[in-house]
């Protein structure tokens, strides 16, 4: 088992704690139980693990959304995050390789003319977005002539277009089949736009963030190797992503 050096482990966990922050926007990864509140899913399990291989204890702090997780690891509030590898988001934050791909699909009503993700980027479509999501970003990247309306989480995305914003919603896929399910008349346009590659970040501007970076990527290959990753989808009944190569 890799270890990790004192003066890199010092960094990583300052106050003696490892802080986790987790994003709850994405149903894939961790959801708070409507009974007892307590955090659960994938990315709380490998945080469990981590926490007991560097022998410290871990405080799960839930944001609702991934903008709000970023923020909160670039302001040196929390130690370590689960999100997707964005190249804006790598200018503050070092990843893993991905432990989950995701997919990030396009839902518009029966009505629409839309059949293909090639016809969503044209000028008169609205596309209704979670503001600060990974698709958000790689949206704002890549469509070039339809417009983005951003909403306030990935939860919200259904609903609002439902009240009447845009005319095409994207999102994760799960989510979105879920959300749907609430109203009738709805579909998923075939294929994805985007495959979201899911990995730890850990913040830049920490002393030793390589040498960290390093160990919690060995800890990532290992695992995904042993099938811990793989268990703990199964376990917490994940549908919709696979485990990342």
């Amino acid at each position: 088992m890799k270890t990790i050096d004192s003066a890199s482990l010092a960094s990583f966990a300052p106050t003696g704690t490892l802080r986790v922050g987790i994003n709850l926007g994405n149903p894939l990864l961790a959801n708070e139980d409507s009974n007892t509140k307590k955090l659960q899913g994938v990315s709380i399990d490998i945080a469990q693990e981590i926490g007991k291989r560097i022998s410290r204890p871990v405080h799960l702090i839930p944001f609702k959304t991934a903008g709000a997780t970023v923020d909160a690891v670039k302001a040196g509030e929390i130690d370590l995050v689960f999100v997707a590898i964005d190249p804006i988001r790598g200018a503050d934050i070092s990843y893993t390789p991905a432990y989950i791909q995701i997919e990030g699909v396009y839902l518009v009503k029966a009505s629409s003319l839309i059949k293909s993700n090639d016809e969503v980027d044209v000028n008169e479509n609205e596309i209704v977005v979670g503001k600060g999501s990974a698709y958000d970003l790689y949206l704002t990247r890549e469509i070039k002539n339809a417009s983005l309306l951003r909403v306030s989480s990935s939860q919200a995305v259904v609903d609002d277009f439902m009240s009447g914003k845009g005319n095409v919603a994207a999102g994760v896929k799960q989510q979105l089949e879920s959300d749907s399910q609430r109203y009738i008349g709805l579909r998923i346009l075939p294929g994805r736009f985007i495959e979201i590659n899911q990995a730890i970040g850990i913040p830049k501007a920490r002393p030793h963030y390589e040498n960290t970076t390093a160990y919690l990527s060995g800890v990532i290959t290992e695992l995904k190797r042993t099938g811990f990753i793989a268990n703990s989808m199964q376990r917490h009944h994940i549908e919709g992503a696979r485990v990342a190569e």
